[in-house]
């Protein structure tokens, strides 16, 4: 039902889960070398390594490196030649594997530059999401995206795209498609559509930046209760605004309770699961963070919370980190009810850089502990309800996630039937949460 989780993030961008945004680049060459050796650095793809080796010799959390001798690995790898960048890539990924940290990595421009538009909640092109047709094997409009310039140019759900600049996508996949239709902002691209009920026809559409949405939000009459449905999906740079803008809207409206649905959330900015904690709590910790030299800093909610109305939290084996961050906090307040299964169990605040080379590093920087003391590192948040979907379920809603967020998801069904008692206590004057 819900994606795997892209193992996960914080930033300096700090991140938690799996994003960031980039820090500044950090000097080219260090102490300890030779007028000579840092000339020949400016120009090898020896920098890189140097300046990634001196980001980890700074930053990261564990002090002993794994017990690794981390001087040596330096000189290992400005002593060898590197015919390409590639070359170096694979001995700064062979090096980074030592600390045997799967949060700590190189990523090269490309992959870097795919985090930066995911931590960012925003892409360059035309605002609209594909999927391959099962049936027919057509790249199919499945929606254009709200204010997209595809929506305002006409493109419908179930349009079929043939080409993109007149190659045809025949036989492409979704991603190949997608990076034909990608460009910078303010060129065009034309696309060939074939609508139902009409000739093919020629669509020239100018890419813009455009703002993913990363939460979706419905009003839901369950017997008595309105409630609020929440599905956030990922804690971009936009994720906290949107958040704000849903639960204002579903306030508006009269709701009587809220799930928040977190499964599958792979994480994203920590200042994003900050802000989002402090709308739903106004007293009370959210997390504490330690790094390297023991120095603790602990963040608090800051009586901004947008509602006190009961809240239910969904969750499962892939809400990491920032998930885990908001759910912990609302957990451990007693501000929400937590339904699902156990968490992914990421306690680690990551920082990311920009490379002299438009390559990025991610280094764990710190731990993070919930408002409770707890470590949740490889043991996750057991929810206060347990509530898991079998095999036969879980194919249900993957093949059909219309049905996500509704009574035929069992998940869904037991934090409504959790609210009644709450929703009925705010109703005959009872505050049941924080």
């Amino acid at each position: 039902m819900i994606p795997t989780p892209k193992r996960a993030y914080f930033s300096q961008a700090l991140f938690c889960g799996g994003l960031a945004a980039a820090t500044a680049v950090v000097s080219l060459v260090g102490p300890g070398l030779t007028r000579s050796v840092r000339a020949a650095l400016q120009d090898s793809p020896k920098t890189v390594l140097d300046e990634a080796w001196q980001i980890v010799n700074r930053e990261y959390v564990d002090g002993t490196f794994n017990q690794v001798d981390w001087q040596a690995t330096r000189q290992t790898l400005l002593n060898k030649n590197y015919n390409s960048r590639e070359q170096a890539y694979t001995a700064l990924r062979s090096a980074l594997e030592q600390l045997q940290d799967p949060y700590t990595r190189f990523m090269d421009p490309k992959q870097y530059e795919a985090l930066s538009n995911q931590t960012s909640g925003e892409l360059s092109g035309v605002g609209m999401r594909l999927e391959l047709n099962e049936k027919t094997k057509v790249l199919t409009v499945v929606e254009p995206i709200e204010n997209s310039p595809a929506l305002k140019a006409g493109i419908q759900s179930g349009d079929q795209i043939l080409a993109v600049d007149d190659k045809p996508t025949q036989g492409l996949n979704v991603e190949k498609a997608s990076e034909l239709i990608r460009g910078d902002v303010g060129s065009k691209v034309k696309l060939r559509v074939r609508r139902q009920g009409r000739a093919d026809f020629d669509v020239a559409i100018t890419r813009a930046r455009i703002e993913l949405p990363t939460v979706r939000y419905s009003l839901q009459q369950e017997g008595k209760n309105r409630i609020g449905y929440i599905r956030l999906n990922e804690f971009s740079a936009h994720a906290a605004d949107q958040m704000r803008r849903a639960i204002k809207d579903l306030s508006n409206q009269k709701v009587d309770a809220f799930v928040l649905d977190l499964r599958g959330n792979p994480g994203g900015l920590l200042q994003a699961s900050i802000d989002i904690s402090r709308m739903w709590m106004n007293a009370g910790s959210i997390v504490r963070t330690v790094d390297r030299q023991g120095n603790s800093e602990e963040i608090a909610a800051n009586r901004t919370a947008l509602t006190n109305l009961p809240l239910a939290i969904l969750v499962d084996g892939n809400s990491a980190s920032s998930s885990e961050i908001l759910t912990g906090a609302l957990k451990d307040n007693k501000r929400a009810v937590i339904v699902g299964s156990q968490t992914f169990g990421k306690a680690l605040v990551q920082s990311v850089h920009t490379l002299s080379d438009g390559s990025g590093l991610a280094v764990t920087i710190a731990h993070y502990y919930t408002p409770n003391g707890t470590d949740i590192s490889h043991k996750g948040i057991t929810p206060d309800i347990l509530s898991d979907l079998n095999d036969s379920q879980r194919q249900t809603l993957s093949s059909n996630p219309k049905l996500i967020g509704t009574k035929e998801d069992p998940q869904y069904a037991k934090a409504v039937t959790v609210l009644q008692t709450a929703a009925l206590n705010v109703r005959n004057g009872v505050q049941a949460t924080r």
